[in-house]
Order: structure tokens, then sequence, then C-alpha cells
């Protein structure tokens, strides 16, 4: 089926400003509740969201065979179960119905009063019911920087690393949409000079730049996902934010890897983006440093040029941008990841989320972590507001956006925005 919504040259009558992340050829998918306080799914063009389950009601995706309450749910996961055969379809479908030249919904003045809506009259949802949730580590810079702080220059990347994409089995639960607030953790670290932990708030709270991939149901237990057909189980990607407590994480890491330290909130964006929208910017992937086996060997271009921004705004001050950098950077690609995650035969199944691990490029200005950003909080950033920053303070807002941009075509993310706040204190909740 061909991607006729990428047609660079269509254009919606919907209105959309020139350096919006949303034109008609993006075309991305959410769940949002409406002014009328019912839930649905959805897309958006420029600043209008669509409801798709009022455009399916009446009959806008006759021809194609969908289940009458597809877009009627409060999650994605279903639809994404259908497959990428019917994800195209409908974007397609999208991309005609909203074409400038289509006037069947764009005359019909009662059925647009039903099925658009204004920002300022939704509230986005969680796109999908994270069912499992891994985070990998696939960015060579990061994986040095971290390691030379830790490990010093010569033992940076550990044995293993340039052989499988490593990650850790993380925790859904605590995923959360863009704009909910996540409070300053607490547990057990160890301070320096000390031989005895002591519990209470992290002082080092980080972001971490990441995206993150949502797979469909792909294989039964011990089946393997060939390399070559991971990209077919790959519904989307959005911006994602794995917050970290770095000192509570040094204290617990040995020797299962992270735990508290990651699992109190992860953000991400709302807007999923598919693969499918993201064609025309594949690019080549970073060179094997080291040979890899067979099964993560693949051939093509399946890396993507998407660039990427963090910014820190404090609660009475203009942001600063900290970061600039790339999804290119990426050592480990997604389909290796996937193919990698499944070749002990582990199933994956619809609405799974698959993070991509902090995204550092090589220079310092691309780094994806304030723990990088001011190496171990030994060159702090000045702030628009003349405030430092070694990492996030309370009531901090770790904003992360970004797009694409291609012969005239911007495809993007929106954005992730989370505060954190102080440490969760009952008598204040009340």
């Amino acid at each position: 089926m061909p991607l006729s919504a990428n047609n660079p040259n269509r254009k919606s009558w919907l209105h959309v400003d020139k350096n919006s992340d949303f034109p008609i050829q993006n075309i991305p998918f959410g769940v949002f509740l409406t002014r009328d306080d019912i839930i649905t799914i959805g897309t958006r063009i420029g600043d209008t969201a669509i409801d798709l389950g009022a455009l399916h009601q009446l009959g806008y995706f006759d021809g194609i065979p969908l289940t009458d309450d597809i877009f009627l749910q409060d999650s994605l996961n279903d639809f994404i179960a259908d497959g990428r055969k019917t994800w195209r379809a409908v974007r397609n479908r999208i991309a005609e119905i909203f074409d400038d030249e289509n006037d069947s919904l764009k005359n019909n003045k009662k059925h647009k009063e039903i099925v658009l809506f204004r920002l300022d009259e939704i509230e986005m949802q969680l796109p999908v019911q994270v069912g499992d949730y891994t985070d990998f580590y696939s960015s060579k810079e990061h994986a040095t920087n971290v390691g030379t702080m830790f490990r010093g220059a010569d033992n940076a990347l550990m044995p293993n690393w340039l052989h499988i994409p490593v990650g850790y089995h993380g925790r859904s639960s605590s995923i959360i949409p863009s704009g909910i607030p996540v409070h300053r953790p607490q547990g057990q670290t160890m301070p320096e000079g000390s031989d005895t932990p002591v519990f209470g708030p992290s002082k080092l709270v980080d972001f971490e730049l990441e995206m993150a991939f949502v797979t469909t149901s792909a294989n039964d237990i011990g089946e393997p996902i060939p390399i070559e057909e991971a990209e077919e189980y790959i519904f989307g990607l959005v911006l994602f934010n794995d917050w970290s407590a770095r000192d509570i994480q040094k204290w617990e890491y040995v020797p299962l890897g992270p735990f508290l330290a990651k699992n109190f909130a992860s953000s991400m964006s709302p807007w999923i983006v598919t693969l499918d929208a993201l064609e025309p910017f594949r690019v080549e992937g970073p060179k094997p440093i080291a040979p890899q086996l067979p099964y993560l060997q693949y051939k093509g271009k399946k890396s993507y040029d998407i660039q990427l921004e963090v910014a820190i705004k404090p609660k009475k001050a203009k942001e600063t941008i900290v970061s600039r950098s790339n999804f290119k950077y990426m050592y480990w690609t997604m389909v290796q990841q996937l193919a990698h995650h499944t070749v002990n035969g582990c199933p994956v199944n619809s609405g799974d989320l698959m993070g991509s691990g902090t995204i550092s490029g090589p220079t310092e200005d691309s780094y994806g972590s304030m723990l990088e950003l001011t190496w171990r909080g030994t060159k702090p950033i000045t702030m628009e507001d003349g405030s430092e920053r070694k990492f996030i303070n309370d009531n901090d807002t770790v904003i992360m956006r970004g797009h694409c941009e291609k012969n005239g075509v911007r495809i993007g993310f929106g954005e992730v925005s989370t505060q954190l706040l102080p440490v969760f204190n009952p008598k204040k909740q009340k």
C-alpha cells in the first residue's frame, strides 16, 4: 500500500502554521478527553484535534475493515494490534479527508462541529496502556561519558556493550503523559566518605533525553523476531524523559541495575508519530566498531534524523535550552533492539514501550543528561535568570522537543513537559 499521506505537496483545508510539528503529512495518533468528557482516539493537524471515533461513526472510514468501536476506547492498543496495513490505510484516508481539494467534510458544518476540537477543548491522555516497558542503553557517547566518569576512560565501555543492545525491564505503572508533575523521590544513598547509607530525598534528580517506540503484538512465546521483519511491529515513536535519581542509582545499581532511581516516573509525549510519517527522514546509523552477530546485522537505512532539544524552565523565569541532540546518534537501532529483545523468545505485545536510552551526541552541548552536561556537577549551567543548575531543582520544568525537517516538510512530536515538585507531603496534598 503506497504512503499517499506523505505527499509533500499535499495541503490541508485546516489551518497549519508554517513551523507546525503537525502538518497533514504527519497525522500522529493519540487519546484525548473532549469538551463533553468523552474519551476518544484522535489525531491532529496544525492546532486542530480530530475525533476519529466520531469520524468513523459518521462513515468516513467506509471500505476499511475496522470494528465499530476501534476508536471509541481509552487507549490505542487495539488499533495498534490491527497491524501496519490498517494503520497505513487509516492514515492515508485521514490525509484524503483533510486534503484541501476534498470537500466531503470541509463543506459539512454539522459534521465539523462534531469531529473538530481546539486544543484548549481537549485533555491529552496516555496514548497506550503500557503492559511492559524496556529501557535500553544504546548511545555510545552516553555510555562512554558515564563510564569515563565512574571507571575511567580506559574502561568506559563494559565488555558486552559493543556486542549487544544493553537494556533492563522498567516499571510501566509510573509512565505518565506530558503535563503531569512528578515529586522528588526519596531513597537510600551513600554519602561520600561514609560506610553507612542514609535515607532522604534525592539530591541529584536528572532528566534523560530519550525517544521510545511502541510495538504491536509481534510474536508468540519462544518465537524470535528476525531483524528484517522488526519494523513491521513498530507502530511509532514518542519523546521520552526517563527521570533518574543519580545518587540513589549509584548506591543501588550493583548487582542488578536500576531500581528505585528509575521507577518513580518516566514522562512521554502524548502524540505517537508513526514510522510511516518518518519514512522520508531515514538515515544511516553509526558504523559498527566491533563485528556484530548475524541476528543483529541489517541492511539499509534504519535510523532517523530527528532533531532534539531539552529546556529547563524555573518556576518564574524563562526557559533555558541546555541540550541539542539528534536521534541519529544512536549506536544500536530500533530494529536491533527489538530483534535482540526477542531472540530468546520473549513475547512482545501491543502497547509495549521500548526506551532508546539517553541520547547523547559527540559535542558537550549535545549530551542528553545533566550528569553529562555538568560533568557530575563540576560544570554548572547558567540559566537565563542567572541562577545555576547542576541537576534539576524543585519546581523546575523540563521540556523536551523533537522534529524532522527535509525538503520543506517538518514532522514533529510536540513536546513532553514535566515539572519536578518537592518531596511528597501528605499534609500539603490534602
